[in-house]
């Protein structure tokens, strides 16, 4: 199995990226997918979720601007992030709560990440 996001750069503050994340491999089903971020010298903290049914949850400092969505026939889910800001430049990693094909269990994968930097 293998996530891998793509659509991170280089904006200036107040503009807009659009983050992918297709999953290959040997899937029965995808559960929850979420997007997570890490700073230079922070934690890792979540964005925003999506469970297989659609409902969504986001983090209050992205709450208005950033978008969370999914296509589950191309198993992919996007992030559109607006109004970007300079404190949101960090390297965004996505995940998926998946039922795999080898085992038969639910396991958590991520992904390789990708950078966003925003420019003041």
């Amino acid at each position: 199995v293998q996530l891998v996001e793509s659509g991170g750069g280089l904006v200036q503050a107040g503009g807009s990226l659009r983050l992918s994340c297709v999953a290959s491999g040997g899937i029965i089903s995808i559960d929850d997918m979420g997007w997570y971020r890490q700073a230079p010298g922070k934690q890792r903290e979540l964005v925003a979720v999506i469970t297989a049914g659609g409902s969504t949850n986001y983090a209050d400092s992205v709450k208005g601007r950033f978008t969370i969505s999914r296509d589950n026939a191309k198993k992919t889910v996007y992030l559109q992030m607006n109004s970007l800001k300079p404190e949101d430049t960090a390297v965004y990693y996505c995940s998926a709560r998946l039922l795999a094909l080898i085992t038969h269990e639910m396991h958590e994968f991520g992904g390789q990440g990708t950078q966003v930097t925003v420019s003041s």
